[in-house]
Order: C-alpha cells, then structure tokens, then sequence
C-alpha cells in the first residue's frame, strides 16, 4: 500500500497492480479496495495498464476530515493522478462513475473517462430519491444506527428485503456497517441528479476526455435511460450496453472495454 496526501491534509490510500498507461478505478458506494470490484478489474487489465485501486476517504486505509464536501472527494483523485504521473485514464463504477464525471467536468487531466451506470433518475420510471436523503443517513450513523443506514441505502438502490435480512448474519455485514458513514459521502454526489428530471442543461458540457459510458443489458430501464442521458450530455461520447450484464458488472465483461477504449485514447 502506497498513500498520497489530498489538497486538505487528508491521507488516501493506493496500490497499483501492472505495467502501462496510468489507469484509476473510483469505486462506488460502500467499496473499497478490500471490498468491491476494482481489484477483479485491476487484475484483467494488469498486463496492459499500471492500475491503480485506491480507498476513497473514509474507508479502507485512507483518512477523513470532519466536513465533507463533493470537491474534496476530486480533490483527492486530483492527487491520485498527481501520483501516477500528472494525467491518468479514470473509470468509474456507479456512484463513483458520477464522481468520475464531476471531476472531469472540473477540468482533472483525465486523458480518457469510462463510466460505469452513475445511478442517475432521469424520468418517471422509478421514484425520486427524497432530498434529505444524504442528512437523514448522516442522521442515523450520528445515533450509532449503522446497520440501519445501510438497510436504508440498500433499500434505496432496489435490494430484495429478503437478501438484505440474509447479509445481516454474513461476514459481509461488518464490513458494509463499517464504512456506513461514507454513504451520505455518496449521496451528496448522486441525489442531485435523482429527482426524476433530466440532466441540467451543460452539466458535463467541459468534459474533454474521450469518454464512453457504458450499462448493462440486465439493469433497470430508469438506469440506463439515466446512461443515455449521460452520453448525450458529454461531447463526442459513445454509449454502449454490455448485454446480460447488471449493476454488479463482471470483471471480465468489462475488461475489455476499458482495455479498447484507453487503448485508443492513448493512441
């Protein structure tokens, strides 16, 4: 393990795996390098990339700061891409494909951007998440109610009630109780655009990176009517679809695209 201090003091924490072009994965909510899809990615990707998998502050090996705020968090992908050279391909899965987008839209130097449905409500093809959302998680983690808050978000992203009463008696539940007070960390980044109406008008129009925005053939329609949409908003964005594929993307289905399309950003 490696660590990089962020704009506020703040450390974050980062291995690499391979050799090549810099590559960064921004997991979503409740993962981190131990818990999560980015090593599995890494390790497909590591004979064509130097990858580097990092813990988003508050979780894994990295710190924290007492407010949180949206630019802290790019503020410390920033000095994730200091640390690999300057500018770095990006890729991010769910709420960390939306983060991956806010810092690109900042104007990062992000050589080529990949998202991974950034779990966006567009429409009226599923409920708004309410506003208070992100405060009313703060809320319950303040009162000790973590394994609360985490049913609260699982509920949210759509969970079976059935899997989440089984997780509360696997390994696996200490684990995402642990990082509980991340959530709101996510929510701020994603609730804005989970209202049910479209994107702001320019919201990505900065973005410089050739970008390609990517969903899977099995999720939702509000999730991939939210990918379109992001797609349409970057410039010069390609929108694909993995078939059979859901929001829990396999590694080896979405190797290959990061790999052809940071090869040719590259190029």
């Amino acid at each position: 393990m490696s660590t990089v201090t962020s704009a506020d003091g703040t450390t974050i924490a980062y291995e690499t795996h391979g050799t090549g072009p810099a590559l960064i994965l921004v997991d979503g909510a409740l993962c981190h390098r131990e818990m999560g899809p980015s090593r599995d990615v890494a390790k497909e990707l590591a004979d064509r990339f130097t990858v580097y998998c990092y813990d988003r502050r508050g979780r894994g090996g990295s710190g924290d700061s007492a407010d949180y705020g949206v630019d802290r968090e790019i503020d410390d992908l920033a000095a994730v891409i200091a640390a690999a050279g300057g500018s770095a391909h990006v890729a991010g899965f769910s709420s960390g494909a939306a983060l991956a987008l806010a810092a690109a839209q900042r104007g990062l130097p992000i050589t080529g951007l990949v998202t991974y449905e950034a779990p966006f409500i567009v429409d009226g093809s599923r409920s708004p998440v309410p506003a208070s959302t992100p405060a009313d998680l703060r809320d319950l983690v303040r009162d000790g109610e973590r394994g609360a808050a985490v049913k609260r978000f699982m509920k949210l992203v759509g969970t079976p009630a059935v899997f989440v009463a089984i997780m509360r008696w696997t390994p696996v539940w200490k684990k995402l109780t642990a990082v509980a007070h991340t959530l709101p960390y996510d929510l701020s980044i994603v609730t804005p655009n989970q209202a049910g109406r479209p994107l702001p008008e320019g919201c990505y129009a900065d973005i410089k990176a050739p970008t390609l925005v990517l969903d899977g053939g099995k999720s939702p329609q509000w999730i991939r009517t939210a990918q379109s949409a992001v797609a349409d908003a970057v410039t010069g964005a390609e929108y694909r679809t993995l078939p059979g594929q859901t929001h829990m993307v396999k590694a080896k289905a979405l190797a290959p695209e990061l790999a052809a399309h940071f090869a040719k950003a590259t190029r």
